[in-house]
């Protein structure tokens, strides 16, 4: 994949989007890669021309010579959970370029304009040292600003003749934009979107050291792009605080359930139940200094996780000991599991970890005590380190 081999970067890609077993080792090995692509985002309301700015801006920057990947995420059906992913349809003109890898993507239901994976698909991506990686995400609204967390500018495209998208875009997606910009500008209407973003800039408490630019761009001539790459390095370049800030406020929208973790006295014993009931393991793994032997089977967009004690003067040893069999803890993931770990201990959050650990399958995680939670143990899991 290092090497350019575009046919093992789609199968890689596969690997970690359908989380095969070996879709750990193989991110932990993809974040030791140097390599670090400027991440731009493309979201914004459907219909505002996404797909298309993002074909020119690929274009543009492989006629500089830049290696490109594109992530486009498309709609699933509630009905069947397929999607239709158009943007190989529309973007055709690369077919015969490696310089460019196009990997559309599923929502599968995910809420946020992004598909779950979508963070562990940029960073293999990078480690097959693509210099760009240009994010498409499906259309959307008011609330749906994930992209922000996972790129390092966003582009938020709006296009005049689509109704009062700017009004009802104004408490969301338009206060996480590094860069507006008005697409379709040769339509009639587009010095009125543009003034009406700059007004509600000037109407905003304070700006920090960044004001996002507002450019004009025609996608399917390329008029404006240059301008708008242009605005989103310097964006890049130029990261401030209020940056900073905005990550740190929607990094709740990227909480999710990660597993549910069961202690058992004999894995090959449980896991009969649940493989009657239609899952099946699709991870072991013994973590020695837990004394622990895991099993996971993946159950939708979570996991159970069954807990063998290895030794009986262990900590699952002892709840089933105390305790039986049943629920052990309930596992949360939070991007930024270290400065999780330092604002809970700073807040004065009774931990039942000293410090984050490497677990089973190379996630890095930490433990809060019941009193500080309810009553259950939950554990805080987040990627590696980088």
């Amino acid at each position: 994949m290092r090497a350019g081999d575009v046919r093992v970067l789609a199968r890689a890609v596969s690997v970690v989007e359908d989380r095969l077993p070996e879709a750990a080792e193989l991110l932990a090995a993809c974040r030791q890669s140097a390599v670090r692509a400027l991440r731009i985002g493309v979201t914004g309301p459907p219909g505002a021309g996404k797909s298309t700015l993002v074909d020119q801006l690929a274009r543009l920057l492989r006629a500089e010579g830049k290696t490109v990947a594109v992530l486009a995420v498309d709609p699933s059906s509630p009905f069947t959970g397929g999607a239709l992913l158009g943007d190989r349809i529309r973007m055709q003109g690369f077919a015969d370029d490696d310089g460019v890898f196009i990997r559309s993507m599923a929502s599968r239901g995910a809420m946020g304009g992004i598909a779950r994976a979508a963070a562990d698909v940029c960073t293999v991506m990078e480690a097959a040292g693509r210099e760009t990686v240009l994010i498409e995400t499906v259309g959307v609204g008011q609330d749906e600003v994930d992209v922000v967390g996972l790129a390092d500018v966003a582009v938020v495209v709006l296009a005049p003749g689509m109704g009062d998208d700017v009004q009802s875009l104004k408490a969301g997606l338009m206060e996480v934009a590094d860069v507006f910009a008005v697409n379709k500008a040769d339509r009639g209407g587009a010095e009125a979107v543009e003034a009406e973003i700059t007004s509600m800039q000037a109407l905003a408490s304070e700006h920090g050291a960044w004001v996002p630019p507002v450019v004009r761009t025609v996608a399917t001539t390329g008029d404006g792009v240059s301008a708008l790459l242009s605005a989103a390095r310097h964006c890049a370049a130029q990261k401030s605080a209020r940056r900073e800030r905005i990550r740190a406020s929607v990094k709740l929208d990227q909480l999710r359930l990660d597993h549910m973790g069961v202690a058992v006295r004999s894995i090959a014993a449980a896991r009969g139940f649940y493989e009657a009931l239609g899952l099946s393991v699709t991870h072991e793994e013994t973590v020695e200094h837990e004394k622990v032997k895991t099993a996971m089977l993946p159950l939708g967009d979570t996991r159970i996780e069954l807990l063998e004690a290895t030794e009986a003067d262990s900590v699952i040893g002892r709840f089933i000991e105390k305790r039986g069999e049943g629920l052990h803890h309930i596992a949360v993931y939070v991007p930024g599991v270290d400065a999780a770990f330092e604002r809970m201990k700073a807040q004065g959050v009774r931990l039942a970890s000293n410090a984050v650990r490497v677990g089973a399958g190379g996630h890095r995680y930490f433990f809060v005590h019941p009193s500080s939670t309810g009553g259950v143990l939950l554990e805080i899991v987040g990627e590696d380190k980088a």
